[in-house]
């Protein structure tokens, strides 16, 4: 995903002078061609985070779209305040595009772990958050991010991720995409909500629980900020039980801005919730992505679990959405 979206970048930057890149202390080969066609349009700055938002924001002031690349908690954690005060108030079109969301970077402990990245992000005014499920997507994504007025956050997945979002030839930012429909129409007991790699261990889910009769319907949410509104709110209106699913703590993520959503729009008519995720602790565990994963649950198996247990451990059909 990482290596689809810089080259999206290089290939903008082809045909649009605005773009620029920006990248910090990066592979020294890191998108040598568009270093070799536009020198004056690519940057790589040395480990100086402050700096190169700082950077992108003066570019961005004069007329240039940067896109500005490095691990993930880097560009969240170490620049919150020029993230804040340079791009966030002036409301700036700057990209910042981090490496490694969630526990993508398991083997290096917590301090590359972007665990809360999500949460400071859509704490900030004008902020934009996205996190797309696989490389087709960030191709979408990218090719409308171009235009977009103002600053995004794009949260890059580990890559070779498994392609669920084919069947759709557009994105929208701010809009989501049923990837699973329930059979019998919209009117499923179960809806799963996710984003990034999220929404596709919710997929695996949802086939697991069909097989035992409970109908799910699969909302990506690739637009963390903005969320759709209006796709939550129609399919969480008929369910029993709403479970959102993603790589980032529970504590102010996807999670957080759906229950908010509900409980401020559904007037005391809010269904069931569950929300799964990284608990509020550091991982002390050593291991790869996948080892971490399965030991906060964020499996397809533990997911059809969790849905099993919330409705009292027995299937429920259709006609039971309301019972």
């Amino acid at each position: 995903m990482r290596k689809t979206c810089l080259d999206m970048v290089a290939a903008m930057a082809d045909r649009d002078p605005r773009v620029v890149f920006i990248g910090s202390d990066l592979s020294p080969g890191l998108l040598a061609g568009m270093k070799e066609k536009h020198p004056d349009r690519y940057h790589m700055e040395g480990v100086s985070e402050q700096h190169i938002v700082g950077m992108a924001a003066g570019m961005a002031m004069d007329g240039w779209i940067p896109y500005v690349n490095t691990i993930a908690t880097f560009i969240t954690r170490r620049c919150y305040e020029q993230v804040a005060v340079d791009l966030c108030l002036h409301d700036l079109p700057v990209r910042l595009i981090g490496n490694g969301g969630g526990l993508v970077y398991a083997p290096l402990g917590p301090t590359h772990q972007a665990i809360e990245d999500i949460a400071i992000m859509r704490a900030l005014p004008n902020m934009t958050i996205v996190a797309p499920a696989d490389a087709e997507e960030m191709k979408r994504f990218m090719e409308v991010s171009l235009d977009w007025p103002h600053p995004i956050y794009i949260r890059l997945a580990k890559g070779g991720d498994t392609v669920v979002t084919g069947g759709f030839d557009r994105f929208a930012i701010g809009k989501g995409y049923l990837l699973r429909e329930a059979a019998g129409g919209r009117d499923a007991p179960v809806l799963l909500v996710g984003t990034g790699i999220g929404s596709t261990r919710a997929l695996g889910a949802a086939e697991r629980l069909a097989d035992d009769g409970i109908a799910c319907h699969v909302l990506h949410l690739p637009t963390v900020k903005p969320l759709d509104a209006d796709a939550l709110l129609e399919l969480a209106r008929p369910a029993r039980l709403v479970v959102t699913v993603e790589e980032h703590t529970t504590i102010g993520g996807l999670g957080s801005a759906v229950t908010d959503l509900l409980v401020e729009r559904m007037d005391g008519r809010v269904p069931r919730m569950r929300r799964i995720g990284i608990p509020d602790a550091f991982v002390r565990r050593y291991g790869g992505q996948d080892d971490l994963l399965a030991d906060v649950g964020i499996t397809p198996d533990a997911i059809a679990a969790t849905v099993r247990d919330a409705l009292g451990g027995h299937g429920v059909g259709h006609g039971d959405a309301h019972g």
